[in-house]
């Protein structure tokens, strides 16, 4: 029987009552799972049933099941990885983009999605001080992100070396050289195996993560035809910023393409706080960045930016007789990014956005820096903790002297359930690296996470 409007009633009910459930523990429980992935697939083993299952039914055997397994992500007190929580507008207008069920590739088909897209791209060009006229896609995450850029920025220098990749592919094309610095980060080097580019020439970086100057001029001297130069704003284990002005520069008097990987640290450039780390960032040619870090939307949502659109449209736009275009001189949202359909994943963008403001939105970000110069300041008070970084944006990188003691350490954290923090490896040595993404992360949550490590340490005496 063909379902009709009421049948969707119940287990919609049921499925935001259980989401207000969840998402009243997070200030109190655990952050860790509490049942591994073998003891879930166990849960989850049941023949598939020969009939229908009442759909209520099923929302509520899913929650039950589900929740032992489940990571606090949205909790103010998780701090691994670089994740951010979800603000109350961008998750329910999520639940809408579901609910709407409207493929957001034609601009004809689908227009109300198109056009809040297109006001979240304007928006986000205006607040990072971006060349009004880029083209913004929303892509799945920081991977294609940086996939879209780079691939705009391999179509455009190969161009300009009289090459047309499109048409004729990388068999035979002059070999494009892709620098970046030593600590790039792993998703721009997936995004460059996925293009057919291999692995970047790496350049030396300083202690910091940021690449040196005077590495990039020397490896520049060496490289002849196509060029693209991969900078990164927010390094992984220090937060710390490439020096974007003269990267560029040098790199554009080679006739090279310059991407930025600014998956987290790229919100940055709303505050005027870090006008000066960023200064010549919207000198660049193409941007990644991801909204479901620092912005607080709910995966999956990753912004690419490209300043010359029409390069972004040639890697992208594809032709067929049943798309019906708009307007033959507009790009479609599929112009802009890998895939023909998608989700309207740029309107909890939107949503983030006009509930935030711009004052809202440099708050959040000036927060969730001075969260994590709170989290050092307090760490550096345990005897035994030694912040290795400088405190640039938000995140800390901590040793506990040893590579032995400082898994130990960040094991206790785990265990204790807490907290979460995440271990890593960082210029050689063993770390804990601690990302502050969370928009509910408050004083509170910042002193039990250093109460937290306090006990950990205690407990560990190699």
């Amino acid at each position: 029987m063909p379902l009709t409007p009421d049948e969707y009633r119940a287990p919609l009910a049921q499925a935001a009552a259980h989401a207000t459930e969840w998402l009243n523990s997070l200030p109190s429980r655990p952050v860790s799972p509490r049942e591994n992935v073998e003891q879930l697939e166990t849960a989850f083993a049941r023949e598939l049933s020969e009939g229908p299952t009442d759909a209520t039914e099923v929302v509520d055997e899913l929650a039950r099941l589900a929740e032992p397994g489940l990571m606090a992500i949205g909790s103010g007190r998780f701090f691994g990885w670089v994740m951010g929580g979800t603000l109350p507008a961008a998750l329910a207008s999520d639940w809408m983009v579901s609910a709407w069920d409207q493929n957001n590739g034609l601009r004809y088909a689908t227009p109300a999605t198109a056009a809040i897209e297109e006001r979240a791209g304007a928006w986000i060009l205006d607040l990072l001080g971006l060349p009004a006229a880029s083209s913004v896609g929303f892509t799945t995450g920081g991977t294609m992100a940086n996939f879209v850029g780079l691939a705009a920025g391999r179509g455009a220098v190969l161009e300009a070396a009289g090459w047309n990749v499109n048409r004729d592919g990388l068999t035979g094309s002059p070999r494009v050289t892709v620098l970046a610095g030593a600590e790039v980060h792993s998703s721009v080097e997936l995004a460059l195996r996925y293009l057919g580019l291999g692995e970047p020439t790496l350049v030396a970086s300083d202690e910091q993560g940021r690449i040196r100057l005077d590495a990039l001029a020397a490896e520049m001297a060496t490289v002849s035809g196509p060029l693209i130069l991969a900078l990164q704003v927010g390094n992984l284990h220090s937060g710390a910023f490439d020096p974007l002005r003269e990267a560029i520069r040098m790199a554009h008097e080679h006739g090279a393409w310059v991407h930025v990987d600014g998956a987290f640290g790229l919100w940055a450039a709303a505050s005027p706080r870090w006008a000066d780390a960023l200064d010549g960032l919207d000198t660049a040619d193409s941007w990644a960045t991801d909204a479901h870090k620092t912005l607080n939307v709910p995966y999956d949502c990753g912004i690419a930016i490209v300043a010359r659109a029409g390069a972004a449209q040639s890697a992208f736009t594809a032709h067929t007789s049943y798309f019906i275009r708009d307007d033959a001189n507009v790009a479609d949202p599929m112009d802009r990014v890998p895939e023909l359909s998608r989700r309207a994943r740029g309107i909890p963008v939107w949503a983030a956005l006009r509930s935030l403001g711009r004052t809202g939105t440099v708050n959040l970000i000036e927060g969730l820096a001075a969260n994590a110069r709170s989290l050092a300041e307090g760490l550096s008070s345990i005897r035994g903790v030694d912040v290795l970084n400088d405190v640039v944006f938000t995140q800390v990188s901590v040793s506990f002297g040893s590579a032995e003691r400082t898994r130990a350490v960040t094991q206790a954290l785990i265990d204790d359930g807490v907290v979460w923090m995440s271990g890593s490896t960082w210029a050689g040595r063993d770390v804990l690296r601690i990302s502050v993404s969370n928009w509910s992360t408050d004083a509170a949550d910042v002193a039990l996470a250093i109460d937290a490590v306090a006990r950990a340490v205690a407990k560990i005496h190699l």
